[in-house]
């Protein structure tokens, strides 16, 4: 658990990989740009199908580095690994509560709970960092109305009824959100999430962000051999990673829109980072892409106190502890799972 797993993301789109010896080499227009031992990641990420020899692939899935392929806006396409990880009974033990409706109910009440009592801190966190009456009173009202759902998640008796407690929450963070930047406000105003496309710069830039930490946690699931696959909250559909969302939930304030905000009131992303195509989707630039990678990893190299353990991990292994904590939860190990909240 105290290894830090790191990810090779490659966006530039005339990148070439193949295997030499013991080593991975990326090539750009027949030059060798990079050159490292397998052994030192953890995964490869490709924005779009970048061309990888079988040679590799093979190489990469022997030694548990998995290959995964995302559109160039971060949508997940495919992935490839190597032999599961962990034992049939946990799989066996993971796939009977994600076909029994109270017991799905039972460990996804605790992930939406966290969902929402995330957002709140960070609306509460904003109001106590930047005075304004103006947005205060805009913003007071919700972060109660989140207190009142997260008391009412304990009476819910369906996964329909919490997926609406969930939706309704989303809805109420995402029309105030806007108020959350404090730089460039009008090039990165949005009043609601859209995904398929991203309308704007806003969503756009937090579809990519939501893509980098699903690719960690599908990493960190196939890890401790849990299916990223089968959901609890999430419905099961073919080529979705439902488990992944379902922990993603507990990540989307802390990692994503944190720092979304950051990046935007620090202009380290502008307007002139994204293209507004005729179709109305709006893309963000290879350049800007890259930008975003170098600031998400050096977020994962910072030191926590995780919540529950009490331990100092770097944030990057959150993933990992996680999904850790969600196996043992499966096991019977422990009666309850926790999910990470921000204290």
């Amino acid at each position: 658990m105290k290894k830090h797993l790191n990810t090779l993301y490659i966006t530039s789109e005339d990148a070439y990989l193949r295997k030499d010896h013991e080593t991975f080499v990326v090539e750009i227009e027949g030059k060798k740009v990079f050159q490292a031992p397998v052994r030192s990641i953890g995964s490869i990420v490709c924005f779009g199908f970048k061309p990888i020899t079988p040679a590799l692939m093979a190489f990469c899935t022997e030694r548990d580095v998995s290959i995964s392929f995302l559109s160039t806006t971060g949508t997940f396409l495919a992935r490839v690994a190597g032999n599961t990880h962990g034992n049939v009974l946990l799989r066996m033990a993971h796939y009977a509560i994600a076909t029994d409706e109270q017991r799905s109910l039972a460990t996804s009440r605790p992930i939406v709970a966290a969902k929402i009592a995330n957002y709140r801190t960070m609306l509460l966190r904003h109001m106590r960092n930047h005075p304004d009456a103006a947005v205060e009173r805009l913003l007071r009202p919700i972060t109660e109305t989140f207190a009142h759902r997260i008391r009412m998640l304990q009476r819910v008796d369906s996964l329909e009824q919490l997926r609406g407690y969930e939706g309704e929450c989303a809805q109420l963070y995402f029309s105030v959100a806007a108020h959350l930047f404090t730089a460039q406000q009008e090039d990165f105003a949005f009043a609601q999430r859209s995904r398929r496309p991203p309308r704007d710069r806003s969503n756009a830039l937090l579809s990519f962000l939501y893509a980098l930490i699903t690719n960690d946690i599908c990493s960190a699931l196939e890890s401790v051999g849990l299916d990223p696959y089968v959901g609890f909250f999430h419905r099961v559909r073919p080529g979705r990673p439902s488990l992944a969302l379902d922990i993603l939930e507990e990540f989307r304030a802390y990692l994503g829109d944190r720092m979304m905000f950051s990046l935007v009131n620090l202009r380290q992303v502008t307007a002139e980072d994204f293209e507004i195509r005729p179709s109305g989707e709006v893309r963000m630039s290879d350049a800007a892409r890259k930008r975003v990678i170098v600031a998400y990893q050096q977020r994962k190299q910072e030191e926590i106190t995780h919540p529950f353990l009490q331990e100092k991990i770097t944030v990057g292994l959150l993933p990992h502890v996680q999904a850790q904590l969600l196996a043992r939860y499966i096991r019977g190990d422990i009666n309850e799972y926790p999910p990470f909240v921000v204290k």
